[in-house]
């Protein structure tokens, strides 16, 4: 294992992920709790089984698209934090740090969410009732703890575990699928199992419903589904931040993104049409715990147990990938020095981002203290989410016009500029439906963001002013 010194700390030179890791990483990234309560939502505002349909399949569409997009991104600047680095690189950093800053709070406390989640799956096992708050929070703040403990071995052996959680994962989709074939009558919906773990913001949504074959009526339906439907596609973005430690990166970046999204597709897929068979259009626009009906219809009453432990899996896999994304965008705003230097420093022996990972890993488990808050913020950076897609997909255009990484072997899409142009699109979109349906998530949005960037500007005046005489001075090559 080979270390290099960059400005006084250590970062891993050898780079470790290979075609398999990366397409789990992006199906982790991807599959969360959403597709098991947000085809409820997605039903709902569609009114009619084919514009459900219609909606799953443009998000397929528009997901592939932006694959596409981030697949050629990451392929022509794979770096370490690469997320943060293209806001950076083609606008303003006090973007790229606004932008982000928001996105590790809420990637944190939707992770502290998810894992209480999953704790509440585990509970039933020990309590007939409701599970108490105390160990819903100590599990996570255990699941996190272990992760914690992983990561610290080095990317290989986190990717390794994340692999086999991962791997449950699908199978757990695929037990799912298997229950068109059950013969078991459906169970009464359980509140609090499978169907407590929604989209945020995307299903507090309010839209509207098909109504006649009038075509604005078909538009507004299906742009209504969409915006739920979208943000269960959500989450491939982030894997272009593991571009510095990929294995032949112009390579295996597009592969391993485009791979991953073809599973998720063809999953989504296939998982609501069976949804639709199993538990009947009607009664999808209202249901609860859907997961657990296609479980009890293909296995009875065991189902539940075994439904209970593989959620259970499904959001450890969850969990231990935002663990191991989220930090290396920190080390990216140190890199730039807007996060102090320490940030940046790595262990010698396994090139792990040592205090960008303690420091995640404290906030996601400060957020379990501050659950309702936390609820709310992630609601209020929906809105921001998809302009983070529009500016982010929007630099590819900069990269090529800049001619980054044609040096080398890189991937070019076919279709350019039309695909990341109907990308883009799809996402204004999205941001307008957002605005419009909920104008006040969207104001708070932009409060939240006023915030960060003004905060930008205050760390860079506070770094500059800590900054001695000696700072300035020519380092000595090492």
């Amino acid at each position: 294992m080979f270390l290099r010194r960059i400005s006084g700390t250590y970062f891993m030179s050898k780079r470790q992920l290979n075609l398999f890791d990366l397409s789990m990483i992006v199906v982790s990234l991807v599959i969360g709790m959403g597709i098991f309560r947000t085809p409820v939502v997605a039903a709902a505002r569609a009114g009619t089984p084919g514009i459900f349909f219609a909606a799953w399949a443009l998000g397929g569409v528009i997901a592939l698209c932006g694959a596409l997009t981030y697949a050629e991104i990451g392929s022509r600047y794979p770096v370490t934090g690469a997320y943060y680095k293209i806001f950076s690189l083609g606008y303003h950093p006090s973007l790229a740090f606004s932008i982000n800053c928001i996105e590790l709070v809420s990637n944190a406390g939707s992770t502290a969410l998810v894992g209480v989640v999953g704790a509440e799956y585990i509970g039933h096992f020990f309590y007939s009732g409701p599970v108490p708050p105390a160990f819903r929070g100590g599990v996570t703040a255990a699941a996190v703890a272990v992760f914690y403990i992983i990561n610290l071995m080095g990317l290989k052996m986190s990717s390794r575990v994340q692999n086999i959680l991962t791997l449950i994962k699908l199978l757990l989709i695929l037990l799912l699928l298997a229950s068109v074939f059950g013969t078991h009558p459906l169970p009464v919906p359980v509140s609090g199992t499978a169907g407590a773990a929604g989209v945020t913001g995307a299903a507090n949504v309010t839209g509207g419903t098909a109504g006649g074959g009038h075509l604005f009526d078909f538009i507004r339906a299906i742009g209504f589904a969409l915006v739920a439907v979208s943000f269960s596609y959500g989450g491939y973005q982030q894997t272009i931040n593991f571009g510095g430690e990929v294995k032949d990166a112009g390579r295996i970046i597009p592969r391993g993104i485009g791979y991953g999204i073809a599973i998720i597709i063809t999953l989504y897929l296939a998982l609501n049409f069976v949804y639709v068979q199993v538990i009947g259009f009607h009664n999808l626009q209202t249901a609860d715990s859907i997961a657990a009906q296609l479980m009890g219809h293909l296995f009875g009453p065991a189902g539940d147990a075994l439904l209970r432990c593989l959620m259970f899996f499904s959001v450890l896999a969850y969990v231990n990938v935002s663990v191991m994304s989220n930090p290396r965008v920190m080390f990216a705003m140190s890199e730039e020095k807007i996060l102090p230097a320490i940030f940046k420093k790595t262990t010698r022996r396994h090139g792990v981002i040592i205090w960008s990972l303690t420091a995640f890993s404290s906030v996601i488990v400060l957020t379990l203290v501050f659950t309702s808050a936390v609820e709310r913020m992630i609601d209020y950076t929906i809105f921001l989410d998809s302009i983070a897609f529009v500016f982010s997909a929007s630099s590819l255009f900069i990269l090529r016009k800049r001619k980054m990484g044609e040096d080398r072997a890189i991937y070019r899409m076919k279709g350019y500029p039309w695909i990341p142009g109907f990308f883009i699109l799809a996402y204004l979109s999205i941001t307008i439906s957002v605005a419009v349906s909920d104008p006040e998530s969207a104001l708070y949005c932009v409060y939240i963001f006023a915030i960060f960037f003004i905060l930008y500007f205050i760390l860079r005046f506070l770094n500059k002013s800590q900054r001695t005489p000696e700072a300035f001075r020519p380092k000595a090559r090492h």
